[in-house]
Order: structure tokens, then C-alpha cells, then sequence
């Protein structure tokens, strides 16, 4: 999803939000250089994780050059693993488009 001012702003409602709801420490960031940092913790932490991945319905995308494939294929890729991996390690994820993200 874009890192834009607006959509940190709603993570970070979100964030403020299920902490007050759950009492779970809750993590938010734009992936994939957030899960880049963070993913060992996640995907190799406790089962207990309730992931919530927000993903972009359209995306600006770009041919990599000298190749069959665009950039978005390369994110959605990216998306799908992480959410893959944590499902075969027994974590829960739910998957939305980045229009539900609260405002």
C-alpha cells in the first residue's frame, strides 16, 4: 500500500484502536520493507498472531525492465508469500483491500 501521510495516519488509528480493544501489542507498518525488518518476529514467532495484511486494489505498476513481469506482480508475490508462510506456521491472517482500512 502507499506510504503516504494519510494512510500512516489511519495504521496508526488502527494500531491505537485494536491495542484498546485487545490489549495485544499491536504493530503496524507498510510492508514489504516493513516485513522485511519485523518478519522474522512475525513469522517465526508465537502462533497466538492475528495478522491483518491491507493490500492495494490498484497499483501504479511498471514493467521490470528486461523481464515478463511488472512491479506489481513482484508486491503481490511478496504478499501472497508472507501470507502463506505465516498460515503454514499455524498463524491466523486476515487479508483485506487497503478500502477497509478504517479512516
Amino acid at each position: 500500500m502507499p506510504g503516504t501521510a494519510e494512510v500512516l495516519g489511519r495504521l496508526a488509528k488502527l494500531q491505537v484502536v485494536l491495542r484498546a480493544q485487545t490489549g495485544a501489542a499491536v504493530t503496524a507498518g507498510i510492508g514489504p520493507r516493513f516485513l522485511h525488518s519485523t518478519g522474522q518476529l512475525h513469522k517465526g514467532g508465537s502462533t497466538a498472531l492475528v495478522a491483518v495484511q491491507f493490500v492495494s486494489e490498484e497499483l501504479a505498476d511498471l514493467p521490470v525492465p528486461e523481464t515478463e513481469v511488472t512491479f506489481g506482480d513482484i508486491i503481490t508475490a511478496q504478499a501472497d508469500g508472507d501470507g502463506q508462510v505465516l498460515l503454514e506456521r499455524g498463524m491466523r491472517l486476515v487479508r483485506l483491500p487497503i478500502s477497509a482500512l478504517p479512516e
